[in-house]
């Protein structure tokens, strides 16, 4: 798999040429395919690497509690 800014610099790239509007069908279907299948895999690592985030929340004693992101 690859990275994500790589996924997310191929799905800009795909998203530039459909854009542009002057490939075939074919070509731009198959794009399509591909952005779709980029999309997917970019938001899978988005959440994975949501999933490791934690934040330090500072308590009213002062002392700081771990807790997931996103509570």
């Amino acid at each position: 798999m690859a990275s994500f800014e790589e996924s997310l610099t191929r799905l800009e790239e795909i998203v530039a040429k459909l854009e542009r509007g002057d490939l075939s069908l074919e070509d731009s279907v198959r794009l399509f395919e591909e952005g779709t299948r980029l999309s997917a895999e970019c938001r899978s690592q988005l959440e994975e690497a949501e999933g490791k985030v934690e934040m330090l929340v500072k308590q009213r004693d002062g002392s700081l509690k771990r807790e997931p992101f996103g509570q």
